[in-house]
């Protein structure tokens, strides 16, 4: 009886491992916005923690460039906390909140 448990247990762990490959491709695909400076900045990063884009208003432009660079760096970080937060969640909606090293 025991190695049909074990047994059980390794399909298990093997259709979690499959569940987890496919939603790591889905969140990958999504995105997380983030701005600074009352939307002057604005960043767009995804699942893969990759910035998609970044828009600058105009009128920043005629800022000081290290208020401009301080405003990119506060959105990308943002943005990277958000994504990561968004990952964890979809991560967890699969492992029902047990946390797996790697994986958000």
């Amino acid at each position: 009886m025991v190695i049909g448990d074990i047994g059980k247990f390794v399909k298990r762990a093997q259709e979690l491992e499959s569940r987890l490959a496919q939603v790591q491709a889905e969140v990958g695909e999504k995105t997380v916005s983030a701005s600074a400076g009352g939307g002057m900045v604005t960043v767009v990063i995804n699942g893969r923690m990759e910035l998609v884009s970044v828009k600058i208003d105009k009128e920043m432009l005629k800022e000081d460039v290290e208020l401009v660079q301080d405003l990119v760096l506060a959105a990308v970080n943002e943005g990277l906390r958000d994504a990561r937060k968004m990952v964890a969640e979809e991560i967890g909606k699969v492992t029902g909140g047990i946390k797996i090293p790697g994986l958000g």
